[in-house]
């Protein structure tokens, strides 16, 4: 009987990808597989069908060989038959998708230790609002590894060495086999190293490296805000095998300002100014992170009223421009008086009132809007 095109068994197309080609063969071995189909002859003859194809168009040279000869130009030992735990098997093709999937290793892929990138660190720097707006450098200390010098990194009392991983010959990975699954992980005896270490360095417990403090610089942008973070490339924990470095990165902390709350790049401070001024309005000084600066309020300013002062705010880090300073007023009520002071208090109260409501608009709208209530 004629062998059927490999293309046609996948159900893919002779411009397939490799990838297109791995997910139709996932698909249709599943469906096909002795262990689902025990009581299928059909099922078993279909599946090394498909593995067979699978193999040959996976292969780069004997897929071309194919499209130029079709199944003349291939050995057709080549898929090897069967569907075993051996070499060109069932596990290894699995191994191979699975392998892509997870970003762990397939055919070819195995080779030597595992290589591991460095944990990354953090290190929490408070500032003041000041350094915050105007930026600086500092330097700050964080713990690093560094080479055993009593070893010189090996992890092994001087005078012996590292011997090879005998459970996973040196590769630092073993492959298990679980049903028709080839799984590949660390191997649990070196821990990916491929080295067994019989004798530990006493001064570095057989890790080949130590713990010290190392002092960075760091530069802290203008209109830094809280939460941000500054990144320190390799500055993370060291890799494992020859791994690069981790990062570090610097979280920003600012803390509490005694006079200004910052919104994004704006700030708020509260206001405090005397009856006398709300009442006859006058020029008023008030502090911004530039210096101080004078502005003038207008007669009768109410508590709670709001003035804005452009650009005394601060210029973020991603801003073109500097933000807004809002000043809220709180007119303060005086106290511990003298007599003299509560007599003319008492004065002006009754001069006020007996000019009508024209002196307190809003005690008229409130007075209004009670008696609406009520009624």
């Amino acid at each position: 009987m004629a062998k059927r095109d490999f293309y046609e068994i996948l159900g893919v197309a002779k411009s397939a990808t490799e990838d297109e080609i791995k997910k139709a063969y996932r698909k249709l071995a599943m469906k096909y597989h002795p262990d689902r189909n025990p009581d299928s002859k059909d099922a078993e003859e279909k599946f090394k069908e498909v593995k067979e194809a699978y193999e040959m168009l996976t292969n780069p040279d004997k897929r071309e060989a194919y499209d130029r000869y079709g199944h003349a130009g291939v050995d057709p030992n080549a898929g090897g038959g069967g569907f075993g735990g051996g070499a060109g098997g069932f596990g290894d093709a699995f191994g191979d998708i699975f392998g892509d999937i997870f970003g762990g290793g397939g055919r070819g892929r195995s080779q030597g230790p595992q290589v591991y990138r460095g944990a990354d660190l953090r290190y929490n720097l408070e500032i003041t609002l000041e350094q915050a707006a105007h930026g600086f450098d500092t330097t700050i200390r964080v713990p690093s590894w560094d080479k055993c010098d009593t070893c010189n990194g090996s992890g092994a009392k001087p005078g012996t060495s590292p011997v090879t991983c005998s459970t996973c010959a040196g590769h630092g990975q073993v492959r298990m086999q679980q049903g028709f699954f080839s799984i590949q992980q660390t191997c649990p005896k070196c821990h990916g190293t491929g080295k067994i270490i019989p004798e530990p360095c006493a001064a570095c417990a057989g890790q080949g490296r130590i713990k010290r403090n190392k002092t960075l610089e760091v530069k802290i942008p203008v209109g830094i805000d809280n939460g941000m973070r500054i990144r320190s490339s390799g500055n993370g924990e060291p890799g494992t095998n020859g791994g690069p470095s981790g990062d570090l990165y610097v979280e920003i902390h600012i803390k509490p300002h005694q006079v200004f709350q910052r919104e994004g790049d704006d700030l708020h401070c509260e206001m405090p100014i005397s009856f006398a001024k709300a009442a006859l309005g006058g020029e008023i000084e008030v502090p911004t992170l530039s210096g101080k600066v004078s502005f003038t309020i207008p007669e009768g300013t109410q508590s709670g009223k709001t003035f804005r002062l452009k650009g005394k705010g601060i210029k973020g880090v991603r801003s073109g421009f500097a933000g807004d300073l809002f000043c809220h007023v709180a007119v303060e009520t005086p106290v511990k008086l003298t007599d003299k002071q509560k007599d003319l208090l008492r004065d002006f109260e009754k001069s006020t009132t007996e000019g009508g409501n024209k002196h307190s608009p809003q005690t008229k709208t409130w007075r209004d809007k009670v008696k609406d209530f009520f009624e």
